[in-house]
């Protein structure tokens, strides 16, 4: 049982994930409608039943205080019996409906938000709630054979074509995943030229890194026509060499989905990551077996080492361990001495995988970066650096997250690199045509570092 799993019920209460939107709450209360008639048109009119909330839940809400996680779940559960009223059979707009009117109301009691700076749209969580009691009722009160029906038929559960969602993986997260035209200053010839002096000037020591830059980005139509029409990883490093360097793959990245790899990251590490890691350490340490030995572990591997750096390996290798996810499926070990040709590549996953020279992440100096069990870069000389290429080769080249991976990289993805679409998912899904978006795990954990960060200050 993982920490999430443990500390958190079918009941928790996601609300507090909402989203810093500046809206001054408005001083208005009515009443629900206790009329058996249905209403076909209702979620146009619904009110939310703020007068039927207890004053100890009033209270906080109307002081701009959040409310407490079984003050939440009984707000919940009276806006979810008001809905059900009204049509038996609400689906997941209603719902998103009804979380965005409670958040516009009181967006300092329902935002989720860590260190000031927003999660998605800010009200999935509350969205999430919602849904899970609207569930936990339904299994109640409803037939197993109707129950799939209605199910079936929901906002929350459209089939698409295993064509169609590939498409949707690849695309997930972008703004220029495929460039329709040339640069009116480009041609195809220059194009040419340009990628050959690439591959020239990758082979210099002393290449000019603005000079490289500029020309990754005039080269990123034909870049990604070339990932795109589905090219082998053998032939993109011959052909783009920067793509899978530092620098150019920060220019890629950035083109196709308008965010800088590093900067970003570094920018809510210093924004999130103690938060965190305090969280990690010292709440889910108390609340799962599992996790306490795993850190434990880390910490002897640790040592006295200190700083931003291993901080951040820290946190990785506990979010692995508070998603149950397996550490080998980024990682793989070998000797700190090892060259590129010694590594034993048929053992790595084919996933983008960071193999890292030495015992552990601590003790470690140097890193490599796999992709299709093919060595990409020999030599990245931080955690970081390492990190972010790993991230980044995800989407550069149109590779679906692991399943097994799928909370811990939708996690990053949300919190530190904010990529946060509304819909989608770039998870692998091979045996359902359920379309996934959030990841409840990962709405959890962030509902969590929430409520741990308003505690604290």
């Amino acid at each position: 049982q993982t920490p999430e799993n443990s500390s958190l019920s079918s009941e928790a209460s996601p609300d507090q994930l909402l989203s810093l939107i500046s809206v001054s709450p408005q001083s208005s209360s009515s009443t629900s409608s206790s009329s058996p008639q249905l209403d076909t048109h209702w979620e146009d009119n619904f009110e939310i039943p703020w007068t039927k909330f207890p004053e100890e839940l009033m209270q906080p809400l109307e002081r701009g205080k959040r409310p407490g996680p079984k003050l939440r779940r009984q707000m919940v559960r009276i806006v979810v019996t008001e809905m059900m009223e009204k049509c038996p059979h609400v689906g997941k707009k209603h719902s998103t409906d009804v979380a965005k009117k409670m958040v516009s109301k009181y967006p300092k009691s329902l935002q989720d938000i860590i260190e000031g700076d927003i999660v998605g749209t800010g009200y999935h969580s509350l969205v999430k709630q919602l849904q899970n009691r609207i569930e936990n009722v339904r299994c109640t009160s409803t037939p197993k054979i109707r129950k799939r029906k209605h199910e079936s038929n929901s906002d929350d559960t459209d089939e698409i074509p295993l064509e169609e969602r590939a498409a949707m993986q690849d695309t997930y997260g972008c703004v220029k995943w495929n460039v329709q035209f040339l640069p009116r200053e480009e041609t195809q010839e220059s194009q040419q030229q340009k990628m050959e002096k690439l591959k020239e000037m990758f082979q210099q020591s002393d290449a000019n890194p603005e000079e490289v830059k500029g020309l990754m980005k005039s080269t990123f139509y034909t870049q990604r026509q070339h990932v795109n029409q589905g090219k082998s990883i053998k032939c993109l490093r011959e052909d783009w060499p920067f793509l899978f360097d530092e620098i150019g793959m920060s220019v890629h990245f950035k083109e196709l989905t308008g965010i800088n790899l590093k900067e970003t990251f570094i920018r809510n590490l210093d924004l999130k990551g103690k938060r965190l890691l305090n969280y990690l350490t010292t709440v889910c340490v108390k609340k799962n077996k599992k996790f306490l030995q795993t850190y434990a572990r880390l910490q002897r591997m640790r040592g006295q080492q200190s700083g931003c750096s291993e901080d951040v390996k820290e946190m990785v290798l506990l979010l692995l361990s508070y998603f149950d996810e397996k550490e080998e499926s980024i990682f793989f070990y070998v000797d700190e001495t090892s060259l590129a040709e010694d590594v034993q590549l048929e053992q790595v996953s084919l996933t983008p995988a960071i193999i890292v020279c030495g015992q552990s992440c601590y003790s470690s100096t140097r890193y490599m970066l796999s992709l299709d069990q093919t060595l990409i870069n020999t030599n990245i000389p931080s955690f970081i650096s390492a990190l972010c290429l790993m991230f980044g080769s995800y989407y550069c080249f149109n590779i679906h997250y692991p399943s097994e991976l799928a909370s811990t990289l939708e996690f990053l993805q949300r919190c530190f690199f904010t990529i946060n679409p509304e819909k989608g998912t770039k998870v692998e899904n091979k045996n359902s045509k359920r379309r996934l978006n959030l990841n409840p795990r990962v709405l959890t954990l962030i509902q969590e570092i929430t409520d741990h960060e308003w505690c604290d200050t």
